[in-house]
């Protein structure tokens, strides 16, 4: 079978120690200690331009983007940073190219530095504000996009920034039915915490976000992941990790237990409770580590680690009481909530007098355990093994009359599990071509032994929306342009149509395993085109049923992003036709769905959301008058009866999300919808297979 590999680290979890960043006294005493850095930092600069689709070299033109953009990161708002601060840091606007290449890095660490020291100064600001008394009658507006102000030049501007910033955030509260006090309190808290997060960053975050910031200027996919991240990313790809089983949430600098995970260690063990706080971890026989205050992530770090290993646990339980101690032997937990979800709808059930059963089948993601495919492990996890498994399940309950796919925010994966999940609908044949950095342009095919024929030949129904990208958009693109099935959802995907390789930064560039753990860099190498030659970059999958919803009108999508690549074109790639999405069949399912639609009360109240939401999307300005944003406000409401593009909680059971796997397609009035067009499509799927044989 013709594949995309991405190479993978096999890295264990480490830990910095000792290098925290408190403020910008002592910061350039670590310099020293940082040669791993810089040869990260090198390394980083030379494979983002060696193998970066684009070719582009790292010059004075990419020195100052990243000069703009590592600023912006830090200060989106600018809040915290005056004009003088970056006066002060220009003359590194054009010199950071060549600082890269020498792998040197104490822009990133002084700036982080200096940001840090500016926001505790602005604390005082914050302070000042949320003690002081707001008239919120009076008719002012505050900017909220830093990208239409400039920076501060003055103390007094800077002062009036916040005051209106931290009025605003004062009013929601009050909108929120907050007493004053309770809004000070609520905002007070929420400032130290995110001092807390902020003065707890590692110097392997900021190196990662510099470095990030770096391959944003190429394009918006290629990034730097520290091997903290790496591990990360692979635990999302395998659906799997080694740790105790518990999900955690961080509330005022507590760890507390948001679920725990059944059949993980802390489930098994039964002592472990939700709402139970974290307050200390200890590792076999080493010592406690208070985690108050800690930022999850670290936390999360700690409890973390080899099966087999023995994490302690200092816990306050959820019912009071003196803390006590939980010992638990961590394990592989297999994450099955991430991965693909069957449903079958029985249609009289969700519409009256309908007949038929509909098989749904949710994939959150493209994932696929790398290692264990080349590990050659026979059961390794992946999606189309999963979405093979959710068609014989229906299979197994008598069969479905249609199948419908559920790729909403499915935001890609794997490129190999987007062709083989494309080819159990498909059959062998092409599903993507790629063109590499030479320009040349190859087909990738469904080509599995045995496997020459679609696994399910049934009416096929696709639903996509703005958060469908990548992986998702490979599939969508195949099955329209096979005529294989229909798209429903949003006017368009999201236009991704690059291709990213995670290569190991401390590998040699010439091949050969990693010698170093230094992370890796995901890198934009190819682009991607449907079989009928468009690229889905910036124009995305169109569906041919559009149904309304706000996020259709936000600005989300690649045509949104800075350094975007832009869309081409190639030749068309041979493939047989389906002819299961004709013009004629397509403008008949239009014509029924617009009929409900029009006569239907939840979607007439989304279009009207929707005409209000682009009066305010288009303002530049926000009021900070009480009576008009309270107005606003209860407009607002009636659009929150459910979100038509994601499976909505049961307001009867607000805890839900901690009860275990979530309904993968809940009956909504935008599902329901989905199910009436799912079937209307089969009625002229079956009449017009009737008249062929006739």
């Amino acid at each position: 079978m013709k594949r995309f590999t991405s190479t993978r680290a096999s890295l264990h979890l480490t830990l910095s120690v000792g290098l925290l960043m408190v403020c910008a006294i002592g910061a350039r005493e670590l310099i020293a200690e940082r040669s791993e850095d810089s040869e990260t930092t090198r390394n980083v600069a030379l494979m983002i331009s060696r193998y970066h689709i684009s070719q582009k070299t790292i010059d004075d033109k990419i020195s100052s983007q990243l000069f703009d953009k590592f600023v912006g990161d830090l200060d989106p708002q600018k809040l915290y940073f005056t004009s003088q601060d970056i006066d002060s840091q220009k003359p590194y606007r054009n010199n950071l190219d060549d600082l890269l290449k020498a792998g040197q890095v104490d822009f990133a660490y002084d700036l982080f530095a200096l940001f840090l020291q500016r926001f505790d100064q602005r604390m005082e600001l914050v302070k000042e504000q949320i003690a002081r008394e707001h008239d919120f009658s009076i008719d002012e507006t505050v900017v909220l996009d830093g990208k239409k102000l400039d920076w501060a030049s003055t103390e007094e501007q800077l002062k009036e920034r916040w005051r209106k910033r931290i009025k605003y955030e004062l009013l929601l509260l009050k909108l929120d039915d907050k007493t004053p006090e309770e809004s000070r309190e609520t905002l007070t808290k929420r400032y130290r915490r995110l001092g807390d997060i902020l003065h707890q960053t590692e110097e392997f975050e900021t190196l990662e976000m510099y470095l990030s910031a770096l391959t944003h200027c190429f394009d918006p996919h290629s990034s730097y992941m520290s091997p903290q991240s790496l591990e990360e990313f692979n635990i999302v790809m395998r659906l799997s990790l080694q740790g105790i089983g518990a999900q955690l949430r961080s509330e005022d600098g507590k760890t507390i237990v948001s679920r725990v995970m059944p059949g993980g260690a802390a489930s098994k063990d039964g002592r472990l409770k939700t709402g139970d706080k974290i307050i200390a971890v200890a590792q076999d026989d080493g010592e406690w580590v208070d985690v108050n205050d800690m930022k999850l992530s670290k936390v999360v770090r700690y409890i973390r680690g080899k099966a087999g290993s023995l994490v302690k646990l200092k816990i306050e339980t959820v019912d009071g009481g003196d803390p006590v101690v939980y010992d638990l032997v961590r394990q592989k937990i297999e994450l099955n909530e991430d991965a693909v979800q069957g449903k079958i709808i029985e249609a009289d059930k969700w519409i009256p007098g309908a007949t038929g059963k509909v098989g749904v089948i949710n994939i959150p993601s493209f994932y696929r355990d790398f290692g264990g495919a080349s590990a050659g492990r026979e059961n390794f996890r992946s999606t189309s093994r999963d979405v093979l498994t959710a068609l014989g399940d229906f299979q197994d309950a008598g069969g479905v009359d249609a199948v419908v796919v559920d790729l909403r925010g499915n935001g890609g994966g794997a490129l190999a599990e987007a062709i083989d999940v494309s080819g159990l609908f498909l059959g062998h044949g092409p599903v993507v071509q790629i063109k590499d950095l030479q320009g040349q342009v190859k087909s990738h095919d469904f080509d599995i032994e045995g496997l020459e024929e679609p696994v399910y030949t049934g009416p096929l129904v696709v639903l996509t929306n703005r958060g469908s990208a990548s992986a998702s958009e490979i599939f969508a693109g195949a099955i329209k342009d096979y005529g294989r099935g229909i798209v429903i959802g949003d006017t368009t995907t999201h236009g991704k149509g690059t291709v990213q390789n995670v290569v190991e930064v401390g590998r040699s560039l010439f091949g050969g395993a990693a010698q170093k753990q230094l992370g890796a860099l995901k890198v934009t190498i190819n682009q991607f085109y449907r079989v009928n030659g468009d690229s889905t970059q910036r124009e995305g999958v169109k569906s041919d049923i559009v149904l309304p919803s706000q996020i259709d009108h936000m600005d989300l999508g690649e045509a949104f992003l800075d350094n975007a690549l832009a869309f081409d074109h190639v030749d068309p790639a041979q493939h047989r036709k389906f002819d299961e999405n004709s013009e004629t069949v397509v403008k008949e399912l239009i014509k029924s769905s617009s009929e409900r639609i029009n006569a239907n009360d939840y979607f007439k109240k989304v279009q009207s959301q929707v005409e209000k939401y682009l009066t305010r999307k288009n303002r530049e300005e926000v009021p900070l008058n009480e009576a008009i944003l309270r107005k606003e406000r209860e407009e607002m409401k009636l659009a929150d009866m459910e979100d038509p593009d994601a499976a909505a909680v049961d307001p009867e059971n607000p805890d839900e999300a901690e009860q275990g796997p979530q309904d993968p397609f809940k009956d909504t009035p935008y599902n329901k919808e989905i199910v009436h067009i799912t079937l209307d499509y089969l009625k002229l799927l079956s009449s017009k297979e009737t008249a062929g044989k006739n």
